[in-house]
């Protein structure tokens, strides 16, 4: 039987050497997320896979909150964030700079999760939206691509932070597929 492994076996980053390493070219976009816990737990997600930074946009609450961080438990602290009260505007101008926006949402034509293949290096925007409205139609519209979670029950869709965990897993291991392979 295998044993759990205790917190200090387990190579983590200290804060220092968080902000010092290497970040993914991944960037999360919260597009008016209410959810305090949602938040925090979206921080926690952008911490476990060196997220480079998360945008909170319009009624997205930012830290200090208690709420936020009773789930990111001091990712606000690793993480780096910034406000910005126009999600469209944001996202405008990131694609100025290069970077390949991506709605993660429920569209006609759009890609599906699994057969999403990120560049290796290439930055690329993740937009999440409002846990009962999802990614406002201007911002799905702006986008450059938009990707969808294949979902096979009843309900109509995922958590906002359950959606970020899987799909900046997915993304993220995409991209260090031939980095993380054990020869």
């Amino acid at each position: 039987m295998s044993r759990k492994l205790e917190n200090r076996e387990l190579d983590r980053l200290d804060l220092d050497g968080f902000k010092s390493a290497e970040k993914s070219p991944i960037i999360l976009i919260l597009d008016n997320i209410r959810s305090l816990n949602n938040i925090g737990s979206v921080f926690r997600t952008a911490d476990a896979f060196l997220v480079q930074k998360i945008y909170l946009c319009g009624i997205t609450a930012t830290p200090p909150h208690k709420d936020i961080r009773k789930t990111a438990l001091g990712a606000t602290e690793s993480v780096a964030w910034e406000y910005r009260k126009e999600t469209l505007e944001l996202v405008e101008e990131l694609k100025v700079l290069g970077v390949k926006t991506i709605a993660v949402e429920q569209v006609e034509d759009a890609i599906l999760l699994n057969d999403f293949a990120p560049l290796q290096d290439a930055p690329l925007a993740l937009i999440f939206g409002h846990e009962v409205k999802g990614v406002s139609q201007e911002v799905v519209s702006a986008c450059d691509a938009v990707l969808e979670i294949p979902q096979f029950g009843t309900k109509h869709s995922l958590n906002i932070s359950v959606s970020a965990g899987v799909v900046v897993w997915d993304v993220w291991n995409k991209m260090n597929a031939q980095k993380t392979k054990k020869p």
